[in-house]
């Protein structure tokens, strides 16, 4: 097995033990992984490379020259995790998703989380996120974010932390689906070792979830279809991929026109009527009458509709005020206002440039701390405190001053790392997940595991895609016990070692 240098050992490492040992659980993989030839794993490599390109899976990234169509690196390593730490964060996951809809609910209604003081009304109601157009409006099954991406990162045995919630249109999933069938194909003997709860059935969860929220005005089976911006959007291969997976229409603005106050499509047979959209476009362009005027990706009079219960929208118009970096903080709070009940899953501790002693206390650590844009996303626009320059700082701080209400900073954290096969061999890497939460009047619905990101470059922590990020394939075992709290690991060789976390945005 590989040995870790000194600095990586300051980080939990998912696979081994200090001392080399496998972690329970770990023992067929790292049995493997010592049996596995380089050359072998090399040859695997290359074939998963050429299944991707085959395939089309592309991540676009503009404005950096040459060709922007490019395949996200994808490490042939699984990620492995207990059920027993599977259950215990789907647990926390289905908590958390509830209180964000029941957040969602209550903002666009009576608003009593603001007026009981446990949120600041000007976080709200003065967010561009927040969309006055919303207000009173019944969406079906009081439903907001149907799809959830929730990124955690983990620091321990028995840590795991939320980092952000994605609610707007969070993306791949397709990525998670692939690397999946990829795997299987590439590793059937390590696939015969390992009982893996499979992830196939999320495109029939999707469309499961998608029906059961029918507007009021939908007659019989709801006809489904997804909307995207076309071709050029960088997840556009996601889009396609999904609607063909859930056997329905994939759809762009052009295709779409209102009428009688309902919504319909424009087929070779003539029009058929829509009645839930399942978009991936932004607020700001879906409807030119009422957001952006000069939008030609969204349809003329949709909102009216939408308003009046002739369709539906998932994820529902305004649901990003949901996963708004400084919002982030006080899910624990919504969790304890909505439920009655105390959080399962820790928030990072988050300071708010807006409030004066945060304001004070970051300009003070701006070394020691990540700083993000509250509405950045991709890994873009970050300072990471502890990996930047005196003049990155002071540069970054100017614009703390100009605006403070537009950032949020955070501790760095001991990312835990999982093998991963580059060029040298087996090497420690950095790791975030995000899994996927489906939310329909029928219940929540978890794909086991989700999108492990990792950080491909060494000594990196930033796991985006855009960012030269890549991902592995995450297997949650079926055969280990459940237990009522979190998991336990006898050894805690974690150190609170500071370390950049660099994770998360809306985009993979």
């Amino acid at each position: 097995m590989p040995q870790e240098d000194a600095l990586e050992r300051a980080f939990f490492d998912e696979l081994v033990r200090t001392d080399g040992s496998p972690r329970e659980g770990m023992e067929a993989l790292a049995r493997w992984m010592t049996e596995a030839s380089r050359d072998m794993l090399k040859m695997r490599k290359i074939e998963a490379e050429a299944l991707f390109r085959r395939i089309g899976i592309t991540f676009a990234v503009y404005g950096e020259g040459g060709d922007p169509e490019r395949l996200i690196p994808f490490d042939i390593i699984p990620r492995v995790i207990l059920a027993s730490e599977w259950d215990f964060m789907s647990r926390g996951l289905e908590q958390r998703v509830k209180a964000l809809n029941m957040f969602l609910h209550d903002v666009y209604h009576d608003q009593d989380i603001i007026r009981a003081g446990k949120v600041p009304e000007k976080l709200v109601l003065l967010n561009n996120a927040y969309l006055p157009e919303m207000h009173g409006v019944d969406v079906p099954g009081g439903i907001y974010t149907h799809i959830a991406g929730i990124d955690l990162v983990r620091t321990g045995p028995e840590e795991f932390y939320v980092l952000e919630d994605n609610t707007r249109t969070p993306s791949g999933v397709s990525y998670m689906l692939q690397n999946r069938e990829v795997m299987m194909r590439l590793f059937p003997e390590l696939f015969g070792q390992h009982r893996i709860a499979p992830v196939d059935h999320y495109p029939e969860d999707l469309l499961a979830s998608l029906k059961s929220v029918p507007p009021s005005a939908c007659e019989g089976e709801p006809t489904v279809v997804v909307l995207s911006p076309g071709l050029y959007n960088s997840a556009y291969y996601e889009h396609s991929f999904l609607a063909d997976k859930m056997g329905v229409e994939l759809v762009e603005g052009q295709d779409l026109f209102v009428k009688d106050n309902l919504v319909y499509m424009r087929t070779t047979t003539g029009p058929q009527r829509v009645d839930v959209i399942y978009r991936r476009i932004d607020d700001a362009f879906l409807d030119p009458l009422v957001f952006n005027p000069d939008s030609a990706l969204g349809v003329p009079g949709l909102m009216n509709v939408y308003r009046s219960g002739g369709v539906n929208l998932a994820n529902a118009v305004g649901s990003g005020i949901a996963d708004d970096k400084a919002i982030y903080m006080y899910v624990p709070e919504m969790i304890r206002f909505y439920l009655g009940e105390e959080p399962l899953l820790k928030n990072v501790p988050t300071y708010w440039c807006a409030e004066e002693d945060d304001y004070a206390y970051v300009m003070d650590h701006l070394s020691e701390l990540v700083v993000k844009e509250v509405d950045g996303s991709g890994g873009y626009g970050m300072l990471v405190g502890p990996k930047s320059t005196r003049d990155e700082q002071e540069a970054y701080a100017d614009r703390i001053r100009a605006n403070p209400d537009e950032f949020i900073a955070q501790p760095t954290l001991a990312l835990s790392t999982c093998p991963t096969f580059v060029a040298e061999g087996y090497a420690p890497r950095h790791v975030d997940l995000r899994p996927f939460i489906l939310v329909g009047a029928d219940g929540v619905r978890l794909t086991p595991g989700g999108l492990t990101r990792v950080a491909m470059r060494e000594g990196s922590l930033v796991v985006n895609s855009s960012q030269g990020g890549g991902t592995k394939d995450t297997w949650v075992l079926e055969d280990q016990d459940l237990p009522d709290g979190p998991p336990v690991d006898e050894e805690d060789n974690t150190s609170k070692v500071m370390a950049p976390d660099g994770t998360g945005g809306a985009d993979a």
